[in-house]
């Protein structure tokens, strides 16, 4: 298991120089689409049903996955006010090399 704020540090900084998708929705969309380079997602989200496909489709679709623990510490990292179920990072930007460090 990766260091959780290396997973959380990749999305903030993808964030501001590359591109990232919020939300469940947003992040099965890119792995489907073959968009996204990692996908993270919160393990204190209710129901669970809402992110329990993210780490089956990373695995099929060969995408780095993560579970952080809150929500809130992943809408954090994500620019949000609020907690966000997952994130999907789709463009790494300056990110890259700490992102290639998780593999």
């Amino acid at each position: 298991m990766a260091d959780e704020a290396k997973v959380l540090e990749v999305i903030e900084i993808a964030r501001t120089s590359g591109k990232i998708r919020k939300g469940a929705n947003e992040a099965t969309k890119a792995i489907e689409k073959g968009d996204a380079k990692l996908v993270a997602y919160a393990a204190d989200v209710t129901p669970k049903e809402i992110v329990m496909h993210l780490p089956l489709l990373c695995k099929e679709k060969n995408v780095l996955c993560f579970e952080v623990s809150r929500k809130d510490d992943l809408g954090a990292a994500a620019g949000l006010a609020v907690g966000t179920a997952a994130v999907a990072v789709v463009k790494e930007g300056e990110a890259k090399k700490l992102l290639e460090s998780l593999r």
